[in-house]
């Protein structure tokens, strides 16, 4: 045998013994080191996952600025909004329409510009977030802009209302503050009759929602929108699939608080130009008639008859209101529809009183854009307009002359009047002039402003018609009659010199009766409606309790501190001579006490777009009590006013808001401090609990 010669020792082992060493491995070893290999390179990748798992965050930040930032929220595909340095969580915004486990990676289209961020989920959307010039130092806007990429691909963002009371939006049918108790399917975000579709949205509306964490959402004016509500979990801005790749853009804003929200970017909906309707109302209760209607000559009769015994009753001043059947009487005995179609000048018709009636009382009369096809108005109108049409049409696909798009109203088939037309608004406004003149009425109503006639009937509106633009161009024509006239809708026009008549509602406890009214008077106000008339006092609509003396007296105590008292059934047709006694007592305390507060506030209104009509928050915008209280508010900053709404309650809880200031009780002149609550508080049913700051 072969001796090997010993190796001196290097330290270091030679590279030739591995490689030899390695060759003469066999097999079944080599396969056993290439196993290890492989579970070691497993184990450290299900490490690094189970690493990333446990310690990395959900969340990541895709757009910051001075004072705030979005986040995307993994876990259930959301942008969160959160305010700096406390890192507080102001609005969770859950997305859909993409795919929600994709979340957008650390890299970003947009880097090259640190004042945005942008990703597209492929084949789905796009997604653009941007910084915004804010509306105010203290206020942070980020714009929020998603664009489909393909037609099928509808865009929808969630907001959570966990943990935040949302406002403004649509008003309903049962009106609920805040909006979270609230329910409606996805629909058109458009204003609508409660008469029509009970499940619709109402007549005034904003694209404009304030949450109690002090973030604003602003949807742009030209994006298609449909809204839904799930009670108590979220509200949803989606826009539709279609043909066209249209974009969902809203902006985004956060406060301090939600007081400092409303300030700085809810009062500025409408613009610094704002303008008062008449003042003169206010001092006035009106009085709607109900009497016979077979001619002209038994209307003014029933109408005399009214005026002598509300005279005899001591309730002589005021406005008698015709509805439109009445009108439609009277106007047939003084021919207005003579009145040409074309544009004629303008008759001021300022001062004018129906010689008929006596003493003091006004008269105002009720018109609406609506013709029935069955009315010599309409057939007259196709005649004189030859080519022309003053109505809404549908234009032939194949040529011709234009087609009147029908529609329903009061149970007739009716045409509707086309505002983007000047010659038939001109011809429009020129008869509802000659009728007030003609009538010698004080105030006109127009009905039937809201609603979008194309979307009723299944057609696409044309571009100038989109969404609630029938509402604000008609708004801003009878804006040219003056400041007397009162509409009953709506939308981007609370700038205007307008009355806006409130949707009729039920003579119950509801929501949908007298529960609702303080919720749509901090709703109407806080859209900058401040000047609206509200329901007659009892309720129009047929409830479950009719004739029902408690609910009268107690539906007239809330009515007192509003813009306007108006009757439908007077008080000595319901209830005792107390009752009666009571209404005069209110109508002087409204004359008295709180117009002078109106007109007062009517100035800052002006000046700075404040809501004359404020919820509790307005004084504690930072106390969670104060975000769902439903049956208080104030006027201004100085009267609070907590009426009862519970049948058969005489007390109830008070909260008074504002830590720090003081509240005398009108009744009592007890004080108290502000920041409290004041429970089982009396209040007997000739009482309404007022309070002075």
């Amino acid at each position: 045998d072969r001796t090997m010669p010993l190796a001196r020792p290097t330290g270091q082992i030679p590279d030739a013994a591995w490689t030899s060493g390695f060759r003469e491995m066999t097999e079944p070893w080599k396969g056993a080191v290439g196993c290890l290999g492989v579970a070691v390179f497993f184990a450290m990748t299900i490490g690094i996952i189970s690493w990333q798992a446990l310690e990395q965050s959900p969340e990541e930040w895709v757009l910051r600025g001075r004072a705030g930032g979005l986040l995307w929220e993994r876990r259930q595909g959301a942008l969160v909004l959160r305010v700096l340095p406390a890192g507080r969580t102001v609005a969770v915004i859950t997305v859909g329409g993409v795919p929600a486990a994709e979340p957008p990676p650390p890299r970003d289209r947009c880097w090259h510009d640190g004042g945005q961020f942008c990703y597209a989920w492929e084949e789905a959307a796009e997604l653009r977030l941007s910084l915004e010039p804010p509306p105010a130092p203290a206020t942070e806007c980020y714009g929020v802009r998603w664009t489909p990429l393909r037609p099928d691909v509808t865009l929808k963002d969630c907001f959570s209302m966990a943990n935040v009371s949302w406002y403004g939006g649509a008003s309903i049918r049962a009106q609920h503050w805040p909006l979270n108790g609230a329910e409606s399917r996805a629909q058109p975000f458009v204003s609508g009759d409660f008469g029509k579709n009970p499940a619709g949205y109402g007549p005034v509306l904003e694209r404009y929602f304030l949450g109690s964490t002090g973030v604003t959402v602003t949807v742009a004016p030209d994006v298609p929108l449909f809204l839904s509500l799930e009670s108590n979990r979220h509200f949803c801005l989606e826009t539709p699939a279609g043909r066209a790749a249209v974009p969902l853009r809203y902006l985004l804003c956060v406060s301090p608080d939600v007081a400092a929200a409303q300030r700085h970017v809810g009062s500025q909906l409408a613009g610094p130009a704002r303008a008062l309707p008449d003042t003169a109302l206010l001092r006035s209760p009106i009085w709607r008639y109900y009497g016979p209607v077979g001619s002209a000559a038994k209307i003014k009769r029933g109408l005399r008859a009214l005026a002598k015994r509300l005279k005899r009753h001591r309730l002589q001043e005021g406005v008698l209101a015709l509805g439109e059947r009445c009108t439609a009487v009277l106007a047939a005995a003084v021919r207005p529809d003579h009145v040409p179609w074309e544009r004629r000048k303008r008759r001021d018709s300022a001062g004018a009183r129906a010689p008929w009636l006596l003493g003091p009382l006004q008269l105002s009369v009720t018109l609406s854009p609506y013709a029935s096809i069955a009315s010599p108005l309409f057939l007259r109108s196709l005649r004189d307009a030859e080519a022309a049409t003053p109505w809404l049409s549908l234009q032939p696909r194949f040529g011709g002359c234009p087609i009147p798009l029908l529609s329903t109203w009061k149970g007739r088939l009716c045409a509707r009047l086309n505002v983007t037309s000047e010659a038939a608004l001109g011809w429009y406004l020129a008869r509802a002039r000659h009728l007030q003149q003609a009538l010698g009425a004080a105030y006109v109503v127009f009905e039937g402003a809201e609603g979008n006639a194309f979307l009723e009937r299944g057609v696409p509106p044309p571009a100038e018609l989109a969404g609630d633009r029938y509402t604000g161009a008609l708004a801003a024509a009878l804006a040219t009659l003056g400041n007397t006239t009162i509409i009953s809708a709506g939308a981007r026009s609370s700038h205007l010199p307008l009355f806006v008549q409130m949707s009729p509602l039920r003579s119950d406890w509801s929501h949908a009766g007298l529960r609702g009214v303080i919720p749509s008077v901090l709703h109407y106000s806080l859209l900058g409606y401040n000047f609206f008339i509200p329901d007659a006092v009892g309720g129009s609509l047929a409830g479950d309790t009719p004739g029902d003396e408690e609910l009268y007296v107690r539906w007239l105590q809330v009515v007192t501190f509003l813009p306007v008292m108006a009757f439908s059934t007077p008080p000595w047709l319901c209830c005792h001579a107390w009752v009666l006694n009571l209404t005069r007592q209110c109508i002087q305390r409204h004359r008295d006490f709180v117009v002078p507060l109106l007109i007062k506030y009517s100035e800052e209104w002006l000046s700075l777009g404040h809501p004359i009509f404020r919820p509790v928050w307005w004084l504690s915008p930072t106390d969670p009590t104060a975000f769902t209280i439903e049956d208080e508010f104030l006027i201004g900053d100085e009267v609070l006013v907590a009426p009862i709404t519970e049948k058969g309650q005489t007390w109830r809880d008070i909260y008074l808001p504002g830590e720090g200031h003081l509240w005398m009780d009108t009744n009592t002149a007890r004080v108290f401090d502000g920041g409290t609550v004041l429970r089982n508080y009396s209040a007997s049913l000739a009482e309404v609990p007022v309070f002075v700051k």
